[in-house]
């Protein structure tokens, strides 16, 4: 028995899906536990790509039971129709393998409008929100006035919740952020509809998660974004709005943290960043854009253009620390095939002296320039390659010295976007 947690340790966008797909195949559960549909995770098996916002990307396995904890915020629209829409595909046949915590909180309309406008309002302090309601699902679940799924499925206690939201939501939106009011009949018929379709998906997963553990059955835990936009460990503001670290996956679905044995950190061979905030290693000149094309580096929730950096050990090591990683996955090596060199951030200057973990105070984080180290690239293609032993000497000289910088061992090593496109070195669940 073995019960994996899977997060991201950059600002997300890591690959988490690939290595959450592969990984399902040892797991009888897979479960989600924080987030919303501000997260996408790109799968692609043979020549078929899917991209999951809110279903667990185990999912795509028969025989897998799928599991969204408590610590997510669900938009139901968006979940119907990624059911719709893998059922298209072939996918899902038996409704019983998912599930929903009776207990997560549910995106209503006025979350997204106010979410939409407060971005627009704040100019150019803009935080890089995708807009999507995630914020001010989580602000409503904190100040104790959300709506849960459980609440949903009641007709007379969501009209209650519904009609006290909208008299403080409708001020919000008209008085302060100066957009347009609901209707208490355009939100209430709607989603009673949603709340007929998600009946029969609704369960109390925490009791469920506690029987699987004394069964002894594998359980996989799959984060959403990355360490560095957890809201209490990453670079606030400019974070999301749930617990991305592996504590998440305890609070998010009602695990003990005592049930968690190992936590693998997924990291790209480089780093990328979506929306506003610091990032030390960006590069904004040809060797940025080289990255951005060779790996594709455009949001699969948003489309937005992701911004390019090198390796940022500083960033591993805090991530190993947080998150207590027992190993790291490294993605997308082959994007750095046609480089001469690679560099590596193994520290930060500031006021002229260097510095090895990460400011907490934003605008030093700011100021921080990147202290590099330089490797040879090993110009081949890799993407063919299924062992370590069979890389280019320079390609396992490089993650050889990412672990030595991270102070974390490599356990899988991406080099392409197949599922089979990966060389595993060790499995978490000792298989």
């Amino acid at each position: 028995m073995a019960n994996v947690v899977v997060i991201g340790a950059q600002w997300g966008d890591e690959g988490k899906g690939k290595v959450v797909d592969i990984y399902t195949e040892h797991a009888d559960n897979v479960v989600r536990y924080q987030g919303g549909n501000n997260a996408g995770h790109t799968l692609v098996v043979g020549e078929e790509k899917v991209v999951l916002h809110l279903i667990p990307s185990g999912i795509l396995h028969k025989g897998k039971r799928c599991i969204i904890g408590n610590g997510v915020v669900l938009d139901p629209e968006v979940f119907i129709r990624e059911i719709t829409n893998l059922k298209a595909k072939g996918k899902m046949e038996d409704d019983s393998v998912l599930c929903l915590s009776e207990a997560l909180h549910v995106i209503m309309p006025y979350h997204k409008r106010v979410d939409l406008a407060r971005e627009a309002k704040s100019g150019d302090r803009k935080i890089g929100t995708t807009g999507r309601g995630i914020g001010p699902a989580y602000e409503d679940k904190i100040g104790r006035r959300g709506i849960r799924l459980c609440d949903l499925l009641d007709r007379d206690i969501f009209a209650r919740k519904l009609s006290e939201a909208l008299e403080e939501k409708n001020f919000l939106l008209e008085q302060f952020l100066g957009d347009k009011p609901f209707t208490f009949d355009e939100i209430y018929d709607e989603y009673c509809g949603y709340a007929d379709i998600l009946r029969k998906y609704v369960a109390d997963t925490s009791l469920m998660l506690h029987r699987e553990v004394k069964a002894g059955r594998n359980i996989l835990f799959e984060g959403a974004q990355g360490t560095l936009l957890d809201i209490d460990h990453g670079t606030y503001p400019f974070v999301t709005s749930s617990s991305t670290c592996a504590g998440g996956a305890c609070t998010g679905t009602g695990i003990s943290p005592r049930a968690i044995d190992e936590v693998i950190g997924i990291s790209k061979a480089y780093v990328t960043r979506v929306g506003s905030g610091p990032f030390p290693t960006e590069l904004l000149d040809a060797d940025g854009e080289k990255m951005r094309q060779a790996g594709n580096e455009f949001g699969s929730t948003t489309g937005r253009p992701r911004r390019c950096g090198w390796f940022d050990a500083v960033v591993l090591r805090y991530a190993v620390r947080v998150n207590g990683l027992t190993g790291v996955a490294v993605t997308k090596l082959d994007v750095l095939d046609d480089f001469d060199s690679i560099r590596i951030c193994t520290g930060y200057r500031y006021n002229g002296t260097v510095i090895n973990e990460i400011p907490a105070t934003l605008d030093v984080f700011a100021a921080c320039e990147p202290v590099y180290e330089e490797m040879p690239g090993w110009k081949t293609p890799i993407s063919n390659i299924r062992s370590f032993e069979d890389l280019p000497q320079n390609a396992r000289n490089y993650i050889r010295r990412l672990e030595e910088l991270m102070e974390c061992p490599v356990v899988m090593v991406s080099v392409g976007p197949r599922r089979d496109e990966t060389i595993s070195l060790k499995n978490p669940f000792g298989k």
